[in-house]
């Protein structure tokens, strides 16, 4: 009889399977390196959206783009299905981190699956607005009883999400998942998740405190995914030095998940 953890063990144990995981890391990486550039492209005064929209937007353009957009989709629903796998499989001792540690892939697998979903929204000729869909969220949790409340929640929770990237850039806390070389190597691809893990937590960070300024100005325009958050770093005092570096921080992390397609463990 089939069970779930079957299932989950029969896919990890699939070398083709693995091999469109670690793809999955690769073309995760292809994303923020566009996303990053686009930030850098604001900072130094240019325009774009930057954003899983704005990047699948830029892919789409290039020659074989609509090729690389069935790629990402395919590689990052794979890694999603890989994440939920984890999740079922995950073996820890201790009850309570056990589930601590499902929650965490469970919630990684479900941001695979959206940016895979926007990938193969682009791949099939649409377009989508994270912004716009912030917005529309929002509205419609303020509309709701205790709306507020709720959307405090949901910017502390976003929040929550990007502390957790700072604290694991900042502890090197991804290294217990990777199976690193010796040397020079490791020292380039330590660094590399530290300054990117940060990067992409201040970023999401930003995020969710929009949805706690759109919450208490009772104002759904306020909110805004990663495109309004780091086009809000570009507007404070120095904003522009700092989106350029957010911005610079978001390729470098782009540049670990290259790395991290190649080691980790799986």
């Amino acid at each position: 009889m089939a069970t779930p953890k079957n299932a989950a063990s029969q896919a990890q144990d699939s070398t083709v399977f693995r091999v469109l995981a670690r793809i999955g890391y690769v073309v995760l990486g292809i994303v923020h390196l566009v996303i990053g550039a686009i930030a850098i492209s604001i900072a130094t005064g240019g325009g774009g959206e930057a954003d899983q929209g704005g990047a699948m937007e830029q892919l789409r353009q290039n020659p074989f783009g609509y090729v690389l957009l069935w790629i990402i989709a395919v590689g990052l629903l794979a890694l999603a299905i890989w994440q939920i796998a984890e999740a079922v499989l995950e073996r820890n001792s201790d009850s309570k981190k056990k589930w601590g540690y499902r929650i965490k892939y469970i919630g990684t697998a479900i941001a695979y699956f959206a940016i895979a979903f926007t990938a193969l929204v682009y791949a099939l000729g649409g377009q989508s607005d994270s912004s716009e869909s912030s917005t529309s969220l929002s509205a419609q949790i303020l509309a709701a009883p205790g709306g507020v409340f709720l959307l405090v929640l949901v910017g502390l929770g976003v929040a929550a999400v990007g502390a957790a990237f700072i604290v694991r850039g900042a502890t090197k806390a991804f290294e217990k998942n990777l199976a690193l070389p010796a040397g020079v190597a490791r020292k380039g691809i330590v660094t590399f998740g530290m300054v990117g893990y940060i990067a992409k937590g201040i970023a999401v960070g930003v995020a969710g405190i929009l949805f706690i300024v759109a919450a208490v100005t009772h104002d759904p325009d306020q909110a805004g995914g990663l495109d309004a958050a780091l086009h809000t770093l570009a507007g404070l005092p120095f904003g522009p030095l700092i989106l350029w570096i957010v911005g610079a921080g978001l390729v470098v992390y782009g540049l670990f998940c290259f790395g991290r397609a190649r080691y980790a463990k799986m």
